[in-house]
């Protein structure tokens, strides 16, 4: 690694960082589109548990990352400004709240499970966004933008899950509105960081974001479009390639943005010293 002006890509979060915004985001947007389903019962409970292990799968990669894992309980030490602090807050309250809905103890509760998922998800987003020196990471657009890609993948999942049981106008409906969302937003973000970021981390975001736009937003949108009119037939499997397909189109972008696209600025020198000029 040479160290100086030129931007250099950060080596501090690496696959397991990636990990927990990859499965925590879908995680927690499938858990809030298992409210949003509609889905009772059995169904209900599968979709929670599916997002319930995701969630855990992504704290157990960030466990992992820990230089000292036995430590990990240090992050609940700093909720008035960390960001990790009050994501693992939020996963700590989510996993036995979803788990008593999943068991149908309240009625309701699914939809206190979906606060705290999409609690969980911003503060994920927050913790990204907080990493001021790495431009792709800073810009404000990058938290709305990970929030709609972790509520698009689990939305996705949701719609390939209960495809087969007829998911409804609804909700589909809402999760081609959130993918929707995902590609205005992408375009906005990738206009914000154009001017900002190093040569090379917008190389990453914009083949991320050239799959995302098309197999992540254009192929799902107009399968799911497809799939209503009933023009092909086979509705079922359509609507699960879409929702296959935005959730791993989501996946693979969160992991370029911070596996490949997180260069930071360098070294901005605004005056060099010159030997022999007398400093003004």
């Amino acid at each position: 690694m040479s160290y100086g002006p030129n931007p250099w890509q950060q080596t501090n979060w690496d696959w397991r960082a990636a990990g927990n915004f990859v499965c925590g985001g879908a995680g927690g947007g499938l858990i809030v589109f298992a409210a949003l389903s509609g889905a009772q019962g059995l169904a209900l409970a599968v979709l929670l548990l599916g997002g319930m292990a995701l969630v855990g799968t992504g704290l157990l990669c960030v466990w992992l990352e820990l230089g000292r894992p036995l430590r990990a309980l240090h992050v609940f030490i700093n909720p008035r400004t960390s960001w990790m602090t009050r994501e693992a807050f939020a996963a700590t309250l989510l996993m036995p709240v979803a788990l008593a809905a999943a068991a149908s103890l309240l009625p309701g509760l699914q939809w206190l499970a979906a606060a705290l998922a999409l609690a969980f998800v911003y503060c994920q987003s927050r913790m990204l966004q907080a990493a001021k020196g790495i431009p792709a990471w800073r810009e404000p657009l990058a938290v709305p933008l990970m929030v709609l890609t972790g509520l698009a993948e689990g939305g996705g999942l949701c719609l390939a899950a209960r495809a087969a049981d007829d998911s409804g106008q609804l909700l589909v409906t809402l999760a081609g509105a959130v993918v929707l969302a995902r590609a205005a937003v992408w375009f906005a973000y990738r206009r914000r960081v154009a001017m900002s970021v190093a040569p090379r981390a917008l190389a990453a975001i914009d083949s991320a974001g050239r799959v995302l736009q098309f197999a992540g937003s254009l192929l799902p949108l107009a399968l799911l479009a497809l799939a209503a009119s009933g023009v092909l037939g086979a509705a079922p499997a359509l609507v699960v390639v879409a929702g296959l397909l935005a959730a791993a189109t989501g996946a693979w972008f969160k992991y370029t943005l911070v596996t490949r696209a997180g260069f930071n600025q360098g070294f901005a020198l605004a005056r060099l010293p010159v030997r022999g000029v007398r400093r003004s």
